[in-house]
């Protein structure tokens, strides 16, 4: 017969902390401390395999259900000596959710049930206090009332604030038992009002109305979404955990509270936390009454003259303080407990691993591992390698006043406030000028890359998490919001619209890029501190892992922030980003508008020596390391003027008249520019351009190698091959052209030549590939999209649906299908190597910092991951994390 229900209490229980999957993250840790023999009231819990059985046959319990829960029923009120219903000495019940992992305040919870119009009178005369029965009865209507019978607890607070107001009161623990008594009789005049039916009466009744509605809840919006948040799968389920209750509001000898064995917020080694006097857990939780500090040395602190629990009840402070040392000695991790005192005895409802911020997170590991609690591979295992993004960027004073007007999607982390600017030369001039910027597009497009650069922040209405303005944005470090389809952005009108607010180009906005959130006006922010704790962690991290932590960048100060956050050289370098630059785009647009290879080549010859600058910088500041250069990969046309001032530009420049430009852009237009004429097609067609790189690439190497005394080994790249032939085309010319610059320096070069895989042919090509090509790097953004045969650029649209469907587990383009793009991913490698054994392999896309993304990695035998500069932390301790769970 299937287990449905474990029980735990009276210093033994069923499980134990290692049945976290089954019982969930409260019922494994009530049981484990059960069994350590710590004060726990007895309980049972329903596993997440009735919630899983229950929605499988459509909301209805399994059939063996009831009888086991009457006997773990029973069991309780065997060892509390109580009994559930009996009007004399009824037993209470909690009944709350534990979902395996933690989500806080995230499903339901019911309090006191078992209370009725007969058992509270048992109770008063139990407890020899009327006005906590009464509490206790009238918080048990309100609480199953809106959980259950969706009845909105707004109904019962109007009600007990209009009382407490006729009577002049300001606190609830002022209320007599009399004024509770009333209350309770609004109460379930307003159940009937609001619901049509009496407030249940049967406690059997109450109890599987609250088991459904918690299970129930596990399917309500709040939990969905913040599952959606957090990787969580709705397969996971929720158990049900049913206890006896303890009471914290029987007078001042009771109280409740929280505690947290270390600061989660500093990660600083003190006891922290909060209680109330003569209340109930959710006074606490819901900030109905503002609450006490624990500790003495806190209340000091904060200049408080309300005394700690340590100085009222230095007893009990004195127990839970034993408790709390245990309980992290135990779990070798910084605990997040709930307790509650009874009339002077301390009882403890819950333990488990508590939230933190990224600083805490570093600061604990560090530490922990110090004190000899954990191994190195343990500490850097304790912190989440996407929480670092928040030391890495500034963020938002949480105390600051904000007025939040739209909602975008978090792309690029960290806060910017500025000035809105509506075109990406408007924020290059105004930010000259001295100005803080907000770029503000419909779309951003390689051409606004001098905006995006001189902004502090971006935001735009369309676009997903891997969008261009998302992808360039981290690069840069810039905080980004995309995909806020709430903006109606006029250029023309140089305004936009949000709702009922209008902002103008100049008026100041502020995004939070780890929220998605937009505001009016400035909002303070935090800069980050790295600590020497973040040192620490990142040096065991980087004794541990396996896999090579390169960075995607192609100007100088990327390159500089990324050796600084830990880089061991460029992964990928863009050259069409260069192509942009202010000083050269008139040669570049020259180039494309000439009518012949002569002409070609001359404006291609204007180009050469600022390429070559280029990549001299990048090879001075990476000396040592390797750089893959991505040679031209974008369709010509993005580089053609748009407006009628820089065709007016242009038309100067070259002698062309305004329709000659508009007729060359018309024929260079594309229906479907990613699957145009890009990447080592334009090489094909235009062999020139890459000769040019080519040669600027291979000067570059040879001046660093002279200067500096250090071999330069460049990396040369051919992008968006579909087989060997296209491959063997371009590197016969590259050859050539290492070959005329090695014999006009008279020095050897070396130099390796390899091609993206980003085409599901290429993957399946690679053996053959493998025979010319010395690398492959996956460029998992494009494989993504024409595996899928979706555009990263429009999917923002539909995505949440695929993913709220449970369609997809995840956005594709944020985390690797690891089934199908890594099918490819792996097969790629293996008849790679299977033709060239030393043949080097990474990863460039935007997968490159993506922590599960980089476990695969790590699982196939890849060489190296290449992120964004400021997602290379993230990389290393995720790389390392890999490579401990793999061994």
């Amino acid at each position: 017969m299937t287990k449905w229900v474990y029980g735990f209490g009276g210093g033994q229980a069923d499980g134990g902390a290692d049945d976290k999957n089954l019982l969930g993250g409260k019922g494994a840790n009530l049981a484990e401390m059960s069994g350590l023999g710590l004060p726990v009231p007895p309980g049972f819990t329903l596993t997440t395999e009735v919630c899983t059985a229950y929605y499988d046959a459509g909301e209805r319990y399994p059939d063996k259900l009831a009888g086991q829960v009457a006997t773990a029923l029973a069991e309780i009120e065997k060892t509390v000596g109580a009994k559930f219903g009996d009007h004399g000495n009824p037993l209470l019940v909690s009944v709350r959710s534990g979902a395996r992992a933690s989500m806080p305040g995230m499903m339901d919870t019911v309090l006191n049930l078992g209370l009725n119009d007969q058992t509270v009178a048992g109770l008063a005369a139990l407890s020899g206090n009327d006005r906590f029965a009464w509490d206790s009865y009238r918080r048990f209507i309100q609480m199953y009332s809106d959980v259950v019978l969706g009845i909105d607890h707004y109904h019962f607070e109007e009600l007990l604030e209009i009382h407490k107001e006729r009577l002049g009161l300001q606190l609830d623990t002022e209320l007599s038992a009399g004024d509770l008594r009333n209350l309770v009789d609004q109460f379930k005049a307003k159940v009937i009002e609001e619901g049509g039916e009496n407030f249940p009466q049967d406690v059997e009744d109450q109890l599987w109305g609250a088991i459904g509605a918690v299970f129930g809840s596990w399917q309500n919006a709040r939990a969905v979404t913040y599952r959606r948040l957090n990787d969580i799968p709705a397969s996971w389920g929720t158990a049900v955990n049913i206890q006896a209750m303890v009471f914290g509001n029987m007078g001042d000898d009771s109280a409740t509270g929280v505690a947290f064995t270390r600061d989660p917020s500093t990660g600083d080694k003190r006891f922290f936390g909060e209680y109330l006097l003569n209340a109930q857990g959710e006074d606490v939780v819901a900030g109905i009454r503002t609450p006490r500090h624990l500790t003495a040395a806190s209340r000091r602190a904060a200049n408080d003259d309300k005394p700690s629990l340590e100085e009222v009840m230095p007893e009990v402070f004195a127990e839970l303080e034993a408790i709390y040392q245990r309980l992290e000695a135990h779990y070798r991790d910084m605990q997040d407990i709930e307790f509650t005192v009874q009339k002077g005895s301390l009882y403890m409802l819950q333990t488990r691993a508590g939230k933190r911020t990224a600083e805490a997170a570093i600061k604990i590991a560090v530490e922990m591992a110090n004190e000899g609690l954990l191994d190195r591979e343990e500490a850097i295992q304790r912190v989440d390698p996407a929480s670092l993004d928040q030391l890495l960027h500034p963020t938002l004073d949480p105390d600051a006043e904000r007025r939040v007007i739209g909602h975008g999607l978090p792309a690029s982390p960290g806060a910017a406030t500025g000035k809105v600017a509506f075109s990406a030369d408007q924020a290059e001039t105004l930010a000259g000028q001295g100005e803080d910027i907000l770029l503000v597009r419909i779309e951003t497009s390689p051409e606004d890359i001098h905006g995006m650069h001189a902004a502090k922040g971006i935001l735009t209405a369309r676009g997903g998490m891997t969008s261009h303005a998302a992808v360039v944005a981290r690069g840069m470090g810039r905080p980004c919001v995309t995909g806020a389809g709430q903006l109606r952005i006029d250029y023309q009108s140089q305004s936009m619209q949000v709702g009922d607010v209008t902002i103008r180009a100049g008026d100041i906005l502020t995004i939070d890029g780890g929220s998605g959130e937009v505001m009016l006006g400035a909002v303070s922010t935090i800069q980050p501190k790295l600590s020497g704790d973040f040192g620490t962690l990142m040096g065991w991290a980087d004794e541990i892992r396996q896999l090579g932590i390169r960075t995607n960048a192609e100007t100088p100060g990327e390159a500089r922030a990324a050796l600084e956050f830990g880089a061991e050289g460029i992964g990928l370098c863009r050259t069409e980003h260069m192509f942009f630059d202010a000083d050269r785009i008139l040669a570049v647009r020259e180039m494309i508008l000439a009518g012949d290879l002569a002409g070609r080549r001359t404006a291609l010859a204007k180009i050469l020596p600022m390429q070559r600058q280029d990549f001299v910088e990048l090879f001075t500041i990476m000396t040592g390391l390797p750089v893959t250069i991505r040679l031209l990969d974008p369709p010509l046309h993005e580089f053609l003027p748009k407006s009628d001032d820089e065709l007016a530009q242009l038309s100067a420049a070259t002698g062309a008249t305004a329709d000659d430009l508009r007729h060359r852009a018309n024929q260079l237009h594309e229906y479907n520019p990613m699957l145009g004429h890009r990447g080592c097609r334009l090489g094909i067609s235009y062999p020139e351009i890459y000769e040019m790189q080519a040669r600027a690439i291979f000067e570059a190497a040879a001046i660093v190698g002279a200067g500096g005394g250090t071999t330069v080994v460049p990396e040369v790249m051919i992008p968006l091959i579909a087989g060997k032939p296209e491959f063997d085309f371009l590197q016969t010319r590259i050859a050539a052209v290492a070959d005329q610059v090695a014999a006009e320096q008279g020095i050897k070069l070396d130099y390796l030549i390899g091609t993206m895989i980003e085409l599901p042919r290429a993957a399946l090509r690679a053996g053959e590939i493998a025979q010319a090509a010395e690398f492959f790097s996956f460029g998992t953004n494009d494989l993504t999209q024409t595996v899928f045969g979706i555009s990263r650029d429009d999917a923002a649209g539909f995505l949440d649906d695929y993913i709220g469907n449970e369609i997809f587990e995840a956005d594709p383009f944020a985390t690797l299908d690891q089934e199908g793009v890594g099918e490819l991913v792996q097969m790629a490698a293996e008849r790679g190597r299977r033709t060239r054994p030393d043949l080097k392999l990474g990863i460039c896309g935007e997968h490159g910092g993506d922590p599960a993304s980089i476990a695969f990695c790590q699982k196939i035998g890849l060489d190296y991951v290449s992120c964004s500069p400021f997602r290379v932390p993230i990389a290393r301790l995720a790389a390392a994390q890999a490579a401990v769970q793999g061994s």
